[in-house]
């Protein structure tokens, strides 16, 4: 590989099929590029072939969105299969998944709805999803990092089944198997607006009081844009990064005193790629600005006298 190592500092985009030719002819500098890993699962063609070129210039987190983590009828071991293949061949910086699921029994088969579907947050729940995230990080021999979802609907646990706080509940999973957090900043942000009728002011204290109870430090911030469809903020991966997830960025990053590699995530009414890349440099001087902020001061001298 003739890219260096992945510098946290720095925010890397999502490899999209409308940017490959211009980003594998400019080759600017990115951290790393992140792809939905499903869309490689084939061993051969062009498409696998063009990720392998741009793995030449720069390193690649494997995003997915087919794993299934909380279904109740259990890993798909044929895609969890194909997953580990295609990170055999890719070596990736990371690997990443969603809470949620997908695989479903009817009739006696099961079914995939093509969907990320929210799951409960019970301990009943937890249980089953801590089991499945450890069986896929014994295939794939590497951590996942799993993400927070965006929902438009949510599940009510009976009590016997153990109700949590969805933070508790991501908390508790990435300590119990051993997962790291992929914090979604835009998922949270559509999550409350949705929960408060569109009002900035209290999505954005409900967001800053998620982050502020993880016990952890996340693996990946994810930051995209959204949009509001008859009444409903939907998280459609299809504008800029609004300016109230800005701001919740630079709290988070202040909050854990450290910088975390992000991503720009842009996969609808795709952007000319230098507009994505501006999104991704105010990324970077936010998380500059920080640092700066938390720097150590030098002491001032003070004259001597004569």
């Amino acid at each position: 590989m003739q890219a260096a190592d992945a510098d946290p500092a720095l925010c890397g985009i999502g490899w999209r099929h409308g940017h490959e030719a211009e980003l594998l002819e400019r080759r600017p500098p990115l951290p790393f590029i992140e792809v939905h890993s499903e869309n490689y699962f084939q061993p051969g063609g062009a498409a696998l072939q063009t990720l392998m070129l741009a793995r030449e210039y720069y390193p690649v987190s494997l995003h997915g969105v087919g794993l299934s983590l909380g279904s109740a009828s259990g890993l798909d071991a044929g895609h969890l299969d194909r997953l580990a293949r295609l990170a055999e061949r890719v070596q990736p910086l990371r690997i990443s998944d969603h809470a949620s699921f997908a695989r479903v029994p009817m009739e006696g088969q099961v079914l995939h709805g093509a969907d990320l579907l929210p799951v409960p947050f019970s301990r009943r729940c937890l249980d089953r999803m801590v089991s499945q995230v450890q069986q896929a990080q014994e295939r794939l021999r590497q951590p996942l990092l799993v993400e927070n979802l965006s929902a438009y609907l949510a599940w009510t646990p009976e009590a016997e089944e153990g109700p949590l706080a969805e933070v508790e509940f991501l908390d508790q999973l990435c300590r119990r198997s051993g997962c790291g957090l992929l914090l979604d900043l835009n998922n949270l942000m559509v999550n409350a607006l949705n929960r408060h009728g569109g009002a900035w002011e209290p999505a954005q204290q409900d967001c800053l009081d998620w982050v502020q109870a993880l016990h952890g430090v996340p693996g990946e911030i994810h930051l995209a844009g959204h949009s509001r469809q008859q009444g409903l903020i939907v998280d459609d991966h299809g504008d800029h990064v609004a300016d109230p997830v800005w701001r919740l960025y630079r709290q988070t990053l202040r909050h854990f005193g450290r910088v975390i590699p992000t991503l720009v995530e842009w996969d609808t009414r795709l952007p000319p790629l230098d507009l994505l890349l501006a999104e991704a440099r105010r990324a970077d001087e936010i998380a500059a600005e920080v640092l700066q902020d938390r720097a150590p001061q030098p002491q001032a001298r003070h004259a001597l006298g004569h």
